[in-house]
């Protein structure tokens, strides 16, 4: 039966979570879990866990460990990543020194400095990763789910013949919400959601053949509607589409919602629906305190539960069984979204069957869509580029790029900032070893300065012109 090696397994909640889906899974059976990690202190927890979930539930299947990446990899079939490349310490840095340069981050994950920084540690790692897959197992599916999802992606997507997906959860819970507020059944709604990771668009939303959207609009505005969503009412209100992305994640991947105090309290003044700042950092270094204190693997419970919201179960038991499984996968752009960037990375409906993954064709998404994805997507190639190459320059460049820190932050303040992450980050990202951004001192202009002789630009000396005719 298949081997599924899992790298990043000291990930002790969702590697939980991922492995109760697996062996609860009969077409998995007798499968072979091999479990890495970097440092056995989580790996030898989770490897126990799983070992007394086999035991406990009879379930055929067998678990090894090992801190050896090419040992994992050694004939896999299947490659499951969930790495933090740095873990806390360097999400405190992605979070804490763009918020003293006035960038206020709520998830700071995806994009933003935060994001861009995390794909530079997070692709060094993965490229890695598919280079040894290349090596030992070839034929192996790679299904990914670190973050950022869409710039990890899209670095993916330059390997040559490495099968691959980027799996998240948003489409399917955002789902459950919108069955509550079109008051209708999850499974009763037929959609088709498009776009980028994390800015995906439901682009169809239908009850046998009634276009659902209508009441959807209408709900939202109602005022107790519209502040369970503040941010995704907004986008939908004036572009028309409701997108599979919370409060707190869309509140930084536009300009409009986070650039002041005055649009932080509009939209984003209510904790309890994750567009506080800060959000995800904070719940990421409490949740490891905690985890400090006390095992959480030894207050679960090892019985079996129903399979979980996520994606890879189903996609592992579609591909040995052949029974097909539709899901929402982010994949290269072969022409599936035909108004977005060769090569970038798109999230599609795909379709998955003993073959492989079968990404759907949407064309062109709605122009006001696209041009909302392209603000993203500009930044997520440089972004990759920077990581590959190791360019401090464009690594800046991409920061510079990103709508939320470019509606408040000049471009001196961005390099300022950027070089000052790269300076406390460099631990973690061999690829800008002993390289740095340029310096850009501040040029003073002063009442007195002499202008170089230099042609008038030709629209001033129109405007010079008319008004010396004017007066």
């Amino acid at each position: 039966m298949a081997k599924v090696a899992i790298i990043g397994a000291g990930s002790l909640i969702f590697c939980k979570t991922l492995m109760n889906d697996f062996l609860s899974t009969p077409a998995l059976a007798g499968s072979e879990y091999c479990l890495m990690a970097l440092t056995h202190k989580r790996l030898d927890k989770m490897h126990d866990f799983v070992q007394r979930m086999i035991k406990d539930n009879n379930i055929k299947a067998t678990v090894t460990k090992t801190t050896d990446r090419r040992k994992a990899l050694k004939d896999a079939d299947y490659v499951l990543v969930m790495i933090q490349v740095g873990g806390v310490d360097a999400f405190k840095i992605d979070y804490e020194i763009p918020m003293k340069y006035g960038v206020d981050e709520c998830i700071a994950d995806t994009v933003g400095p935060g994001g861009v920084f995390r794909a530079a540690r997070h692709i060094w790692a993965l490229m890695d990763i598919a280079r040894d897959m290349q090596e030992l197992c070839p034929n192996a599916l790679l299904l990914n789910y670190a973050n950022p999802m869409a710039i990890c992606c899209w670095a993916l997507g330059t390997v040559k013949n490495l099968q691959f997906v980027g799996l998240c959860h948003g489409v399917q819970t955002t789902m459950d919400l919108i069955a509550s507020y079109t008051g209708c059944k999850k499974h009763e709604i037929d959609f088709t959601a498009a776009g980028i990771n994390h800015m995906a668009w439901f682009l169809k939303l239908e009850k046998h053949g009634r276009d659902l959207y209508p009441i959807l609009r209408r709900n939202f505005e109602k005022p107790e509607y519209y502040a369970n969503e503040k941010v995704r009412a907004e986008v939908m209100r004036h572009f028309g589409y409701f997108m599979t992305e919370s409060t707190g994640h869309l509140s930084e991947y536009l300009p409009y919602f986070r650039k002041n105090k005055k649009a932080l309290d509009l939209y984003c003044d209510e904790p309890s629906f994750g567009g506080e700042t800060g959000a995800y950092y904070k719940y990421c270094r409490d949740l490891a305190k905690k985890f400090a204190r006390i095992d959480p693997l030894s207050i679960e419970t090892t019985a079996l539960q129903p399979r979980s919201a996520e994606y890879a179960s189903h996609i592992l038991e579609a591909h040995e069984t052949g029974v097909p499984f539709r899901l929402n996968g982010n994949v290269r752009n072969d022409a599936y979204i035909t108004n977005l960037p060769s090569g970038s990375c798109v999230e599609v409906p795909c379709y998955v069957d003993r073959l492989g993954i079968h990404p759907v064709v949407i064309g062109d998404l709605p122009p006001q869509l696209a041009a909302l994805n392209m603000t993203n997507v500009n930044l997520q190639g440089l972004a990759v580029q920077a990581a590959l190459t190791g360019d401090p320059e464009m690594l800046m460049q991409a920061v510079a790029l990103d709508p939320l820190t470019s509606s408040v932050l000049t471009l001196k303040e961005i390099r300022d900032m950027v070089d000052e992450m790269l300076e406390a980050q460099r631990k973690w990202l061999p690829q800008f070893e002993k390289k740095s951004l340029r310096k850009t001192p501040v040029i003073k202009i002063t009442k007195n300065v002499k202008r170089a002789q230099v042609p008038l630009d030709p629209a001033l000396a129109i405007a010079n012109r008319f008004g010396k005719l004017a007066g």
